[in-house]
């Protein structure tokens, strides 16, 4: 049975290098673009079935994965997976509990993303095209797009006065982070169905929680990507760290 894993495997990754499936180059990007890949997705939605890296190919088994790993996928051309297709893999955050645990969603971090490069009926084999941090068994996948970087999006900029009636609450930062600085990203409590927009400009406020005292600013902020309800954003500027927590205000 384990010689006849060993064809499979040595199969897979000969269609990999057959002419007539040659792979396309990946496109380059910027380190703006890598940085927005890397962030979370906008939102705390999970997919129900997706599918999971379940192993490498390598001589002993291990849970955790580098850049020169094959990756084994446990879909294969029945499950839709084409060769070439890119994923990026993620893992749901719960508090370093593994993907299985079935506790409250908190929305996923972004590992990396890969590169499908041999496929069969039932499995895939993938390479990675970029890691942004650990990789493990489990981690699940969802197709790769490319990052579009609203123009401006890595000045300071802060046009407009704040409404304060379309104030917003900032949740987390990459990895269920509470705490971001300048430069970091995060997500904050509206989206597309609220009115955001990339581009969108914040300012940024914390209460300081004295009586008569009104909100103090911290920071300004840019919307990179909507989701339905959620948004990515970057820290343009901020003069104390950015706490889940703390408001935001949309310039206009």
């Amino acid at each position: 049975m384990r010689f006849v894993r060993i064809l499979l495997a040595a199969a897979l990754v000969l269609v990999a290098t057959v002419p007539g499936f040659a792979q396309p180059q990946p496109a380059m990007l910027s380190q703006l673009e890598m940085a927005v890949a890397c962030a979370p997705p906008p939102s705390f939605d999970l997919p129900d079935e997706p599918l999971r890296i379940i192993g490498a190919q390598d001589v002993v088994a291990r849970s955790e994965y580098g850049t020169r790993d094959l990756l084994v996928v446990n879909g294969g051309s029945a499950a839709g997976v084409l060769l070439g297709q890119q994923f990026y893999v993620r893992r749901a955050n719960r508090f370093g509990i593994d993907y299985a645990y079935a506790g409250p969603k908190l929305g996923a971090r972004t590992l990396g993303w890969i590169r499908i490069v041999a496929v069969n009926g039932s499995t895939a084999i993938a390479s990675f095209e970029h890691i942004c941090g650990a990789v493990g068994q489990g981690d699940y996948l969802e197709p790769f797009v490319a990052p579009v970087i609203p123009l401006g999006a890595d000045r300071d900029e802060a046009p407009g006065e704040p409404d304060f009636t379309s104030m917003g609450l900032i949740v987390s930062g990459n990895e269920n982070r509470s705490a971001m600085g300048a430069g970091d990203f995060m997500l904050i409590d509206r989206g597309s169905d609220q009115g955001m927009a990339p581009g969108a400009r914040l300012a940024l406020y914390r209460d300081v929680g004295a009586a008569g005292m009104p909100l103090t600013a911290i920071g300004e902020a840019v919307v990179i990507s909507t989701g339905p309800t959620m948004s990515l954003t970057r820290i343009t500027r901020t003069r104390d760290a950015v706490h889940s927590g703390d408001y935001f205000a949309p310039r206009k």
